[in-house]
C-alpha cells in the first residue's frame, strides 16, 4: 500500500500563492506518475502530474501560474501555486500511479482545501 498525506491548503485571497505539499510513504516502488487533482462542485480536473523522470503536464488553466515538482529523497511532491483565482476553489487531491502485477493502481490522499476569496 501506499500513503498519501497533504498540506498546504488554505483561504488566501486572489493573486496570492499557496504550496501544497504530497508525503507518500509506504511501498512507494514502482510510482511512476504523482499528480494534483481537484474537486469542485460538478467538475473534477486534473491540474498537474510529474512523472518518475521529471516530465511535466499542466490543465490548461493553471499553465504559467501553477508549477509541480518533487523531491525524491523526501519521496514528496509540491504544488506551487501563484496568482491564485477564485476559480482555483476546489479540494485538492494528491494522486499517485503504480505499476503492480502488470495493472496500473492509484492511490489518493484525503484531500486539502483551497479557498480563494475576498
Amino acid at each position: 500500500q501506499v500513503q498519501l498525506v497533504e498540506s498546504g491548503g488554505g483561504l488566501v485571497q486572489p493573486g496570492g500563492s499557496l504550496r501544497l505539499s504530497c508525503a507518500a510513504s509506504g511501498r512507494i516502488f514502482n510510482i511512476y506518475l504523482m499528480g494534483w487533482y481537484r474537486q469542485a462542485p460538478g467538475k473534477r480536473e486534473l491540474v498537474a502530474t510529474i512523472s518518475s523522470g521529471g516530465t511535466t503536464n499542466y490543465a490548461d488553466s493553471v499553465k504559467g501560474r501553477f508549477t509541480i515538482s518533487r523531491d525524491n529523497a523526501k519521496n514528496t511532491v509540491y504544488l506551487q501555486m501563484n496568482s491564485l483565482k477564485p476559480e482555483d476553489t476546489a479540494v485538492y487531491y494528491c494522486n499517485a500511479k503504480r505499476t503492480l502485477l502488470g495493472n496500473d493502481v492509484n492511490y489518493w490522499g484525503q484531500g486539502t482545501q483551497v479557498t480563494v476569496s475576498t
